[in-house]
């Protein structure tokens, strides 16, 4: 069975974007970027507006896991 951390697949798409060159970003790019840092920053954090935001997230990725069995 295949489980995925929100957390860490945010962490791995943020790593992903920073690793571009500055000059080919856009700047509705670096809004996107900015709205998934915080994102997983709201993940990380361990308040309840935080896990309940990584529990809605979560649920997508358990429909996939469940329907891949």
């Amino acid at each position: 069975m295949l489980t995925i951390n929100v957390g860490v697949l945010l962490a791995v798409i943020v790593l992903l974007r920073l690793r571009r060159r500055t000059e080919a970003r856009s700047r509705n790019d670096e809004k996107l970027t900015v709205i998934i840092v915080l994102a997983l920053g709201i993940v990380i954090a361990p308040t309840r507006l935080g896990q309940g935001i990584g529990d809605f997230l979560g649920q997508p990725a358990s429909g996939v896991t469940d329907s891949s069995r």
